[in-house]
């Protein structure tokens, strides 16, 4: 029973339309909804700009994932790239494989924790009365007993989910262009408020890249598709169809919706607190605070529904390898990683009690951390695309299916803006903090991984680990 991978049984419970929307959902958080407003109010309408450079970034590295996945569909995906990528040199091979798998672990069990904290401050906007922490340990029990179901019940889940936040976002880009285009009851097509206030970037270049910085978390998720690509019916088309549907419309989706809200609403204004209930409110849309509050809720349950399935299915992987013990590999008779998924919900609800207890401290030095770990996880999975093409190229062309463009150049593109990104952080104030507690994170675990190569190679085999 623990030999089997997640899936091996359940080849069909994933389908393809679970895949699409779990590639779309996972790029579309309570981010988008809320802290694009903080964007917004430091580079003024150009935070568009911020969100395109990210995106484009974010864009390539789904086309990578994708041609790799489509290439090699593993269990733990991009973890499993980053070892292979160095497997002529076992060390690195395995060091790579270690800091990805666990820094994208880490990522997203944080995600599980802040999700449940946001999740209790939005079901209060209607039920005041309830202490935040009971909500949160409710929203992590209900969505933690729905992964352990099984994965078709997660694929469900997050297909509804995602669906009704897609919705969300059309809905919105379709009745502000109506609106702007003077189609609207009332209006006047104009650009609104996009050149006023100052002009369309008013504080200069600096804060349109600093935006860029803090955009790069918003994008994150869509690289979850690669991971249930493990337990999709046909993995290959799954994968292929997912990252090519996601591409443009994740562009769309984002650039589109913060264009309007940049026109609707002055973003020096208040109101950028809450940028798209603002924007509704602006329209004269009866229930903006609710209607939004009902959205941004769904896209906080879909962020931890997925941050339970992510984390677990990548801590099943490091056991395979044996950079976690072996025993938190146990599937149940449906084929769920129970023990991995139970880990990962156990750090979350230590991780809420921190929101509490120690808000300014402990919870404080996840919540900075987590961002910069992304970066370095997307980084890694770059450099993995940019050696594993060249082999497949040389010995298995046919597995080529998806093919990342313009390579080498384009992923030399990616890699050089990602690592930008982090040199510009030591330079921005308010990202100086997250870049030192991220860097602490990638320290810890290179200790991590140090004293587990001594302990293998003081004691051989290793019962509680395995290769």
């Amino acid at each position: 029973m623990a030999n089997r991978e997640p899936g091996t049984h359940l080849q069909s419970s994933l389908k393809q339309r679970h895949m699409s929307m779990i590639a779309l959902g996972g790029v579309i958080g309570a981010g988008l909804f809320v802290g694009s407003g903080v964007v917004v109010h430091a580079a003024g309408p150009a935070a568009v700009l911020s969100f395109l450079i990210t995106g484009a970034l974010v864009v390539l590295v789904m086309r990578m994932l994708g041609e790799m996945a489509c290439a090699l569909p593993a269990v733990g995906s991009f973890y499993e790239y980053a070892r292979l990528a160095w497997n002529d040199k076992p060390v690195g091979g395995e060091l790579a494989g270690f800091l990805t798998g666990w820094m994208y672990w880490y990522f997203w069990v944080i995600v599980v924790a802040v999700e449940a904290v946001a999740g209790a401050n939005l079901i209060q906007f209607w039920l005041p009365g309830i202490p935040a922490w009971a909500i949160s340990l409710t929203l992590l029990v209900v969505l933690t007993l729905t992964n352990l179901v099984s994965v078709a019940s997660y694929g469900e889940f997050e297909f509804w989910f995602a669906s009704i936040k897609v919705a969300a976002i059309v809905v919105f880009l379709f009745l502000g262009g109506l609106f702007v285009f003077g189609l609207w009851p009332g209006a006047v097509a104009s650009t609104g408020h996009l050149l006023s206030h100052g002009g369309f970037m008013p504080n200069g270049i600096g804060p349109v890249m600093a935006g860029a910085v803090a955009a790069t978390g918003f994008y994150f998720g869509a690289e979850i598709v690669t991971i249930a690509a493990a337990e999709a019916a046909e993995p290959q088309q799954a994968v292929a169809r997912a990252t090519n549907s996601v591409i443009g419309r994740v562009l769309f989706f984002y650039i589109g919706s913060i264009l309007l809200v940049v026109m609707l609403v002055p973003w020096n204004s208040a109101g950028m607190a809450t940028p798209y209930v603002s924007a509704l409110e602006a329209m004269h849309i009866p229930a903006a605070a609710h209607i939004m509050n009902a959205v941004v809720l769904t896209a906080v349950l879909s962020a931890l529904n997925s941050g339970l399935y992510a984390s677990s299915r990548m801590l099943f992987a490091l056991t395979r390898r044996g950079d976690a013990p072996r025993s938190l590999a146990k599937l149940n008779a449906r084929g769920v990683p129970v023990r991995a998924i139970l880990i990962g919900t156990l750090f979350g609800y230590a991780a809420v009690v921190m929101s509490y207890v120690s808000p300014d401290t402990v919870f404080a030095f996840l919540v900075n951390s987590y961002g910069t770990v992304a970066i370095f996880v997307y980084v890694l999975i770059a450099f993995s695309q940019l050696k594993l093409r060249k082999r497949l190229e040389r010995e298995a062309p046919g597995k080529l299916k998806i093919r990342m463009w313009g390579y080498p150049y384009l992923t030399w593109v990616a890699i050089l803006g990602m690592l930008s990104i982090v040199g510009a952080m030591a330079f921005i104030p308010d990202q100086r903090e997250p870049l030192a507690l991220g860097v602490a994170s990638l320290t810890v675990l290179l200790v991590a991984f140090t004293v587990r190569s001594i302990w293998r190679k003081l004691r051989s085999p290793d019962p509680g680990f395995e290769i």
